[in-house]
């Protein structure tokens, strides 16, 4: 996998230089920097501006792009013994994926897995998440109504968000848990509400229409730890 921009690549200089295969530089760095990374075990190639432009497809590169192990996508009945996890129902768009992959990686969150989609661009995920994919187990399942049903049968409490829930705040939180999280434009469908334990919301100071998912999800994640 092709990822690039400075702050991704650098977590995984500090976190994961093993799951480097090559670091490409299409900028100048400091003699003391640049030694310290040639002695981190992957290779390094000097290339201009024009091929990493090429590399990227135009994208904001910031000179430095990375040729990175694949990322293993991890069956959900893995994660049946975990505490927290975040189902995530019908999200495709990659920003507020990665953000939420962060979040949950601060947070506390043990595994996510996506429902409502066959496949994710885990390549532009691991990017926008700034490398924390790497922290985070990760299942794809298409049908939510079979994960929710087997979560259940292993003694979670399914939470999810909904704007008519109950206030967070007020809300008791059990130990074994899921948090479901809807799509950016149409919430949880009424069918997965059903099979919820308890739906929760964050009350307004003022009156206003909703939250973006990953600023949403980041404060039920945060309260529910």
């Amino acid at each position: 996998m092709l990822i690039y921009a400075k702050q991704p690549i650098y977590y995984l200089i500090e976190n994961y230089p093993n799951k480097i295969k090559t670091l490409y530089l299409a900028k100048e760095l400091e003699k003391k920097e640049y030694s310290r990374l040639m002695k981190m075990g992957f290779e390094i190639k000097r290339i201009p501006n024009e091929a990493a432009q090429k590399m990227c497809k135009n994208a904001s590169h910031q000179g430095f792009l990375a040729e990175v192990d694949d990322y293993k996508l991890q069956p959900y009945d893995f994660f049946f013994e975990k505490k927290f996890v975040l189902i995530l129902s019908g999200l495709t768009d990659v920003g507020n994926i990665g953000a939420l992959v962060r979040s949950a990686y601060a947070f506390g969150v043990d595994a996510i897995i996506a429902c409502g989609v066959k496949q994710l661009p885990m390549e532009t995920i691991l990017r926008t998440s700034t490398g924390a994919l790497y922290d985070m187990p990760f299942a794809i399942e298409n049908n939510i109504h079979d994960v929710l049903n087997d979560m259940k049968m292993s003694g979670f409490t399914i939470y999810g968000a909904d704007m008519s829930g109950m206030d967070i705040k007020e809300t008791r939180i059990d130990r074994k848990k899921v948090l479901v999280l809807g799509s950016e434009g149409e919430g949880l469908t009424s069918r997965v509400v059903s099979k919820l334990d308890c739906a929760v919301s964050i009350k307004m100071a003022h009156e206003f229409d909703s939250l973006n998912v990953s600023v949403a999800g980041a404060i039920l994640m945060d309260r529910m730890r």
